[in-house]
């Protein structure tokens, strides 16, 4: 089976939309930021550098430093696709990043997105 065509795009493709969705519901660069670094482990100023490269969302996900454990209690649709029945490990990570964008731009706590006792 043909890899997926989003592994080789740059997610500094992806990410200004992940900015300007959660922006255009008064949320901020910041936030998103956070969301990342708590998702997959990466410091603001590797996530700067990931950026800068260009590095495809394939390497991104795969080379994450520290993948949050508490990420597997990330559930629920999108895409119409249920998060935690995606078997493909790397679409399980875009759907998590994606989940909690959605989560982000509707207004949720950040400390529920992060999913914090």
């Amino acid at each position: 089976m043909a890899e997926h065509r989003i592994y080789r795009m740059s997610f500094a493709r992806v990410y200004p939309l992940l900015v300007a969705k959660a922006e255009k519901k008064g949320r901020t660069k910041r936030e998103v930021d956070e969301i990342i670094r708590w998702l997959t482990g990466y410091s603001q100023k590797e996530l700067g550098s990931v950026l800068k490269n260009e590095t495809n969302i394939k390497t991104f996900f795969g080379e994450a430093p520290h993948p949050n454990p508490a990420r597997k209690l990330i559930t629920g649709v999108v895409c119409g696709i249920r998060v935690e029945d995606i078997k493909e490990k790397t679409m399980r990570e875009i759907r998590y990043l994606d989940k909690l964008i959605d989560e982000l731009a509707r207004g949720k706590s950040m400390e529920k997105i992060l999913r914090k006792p």
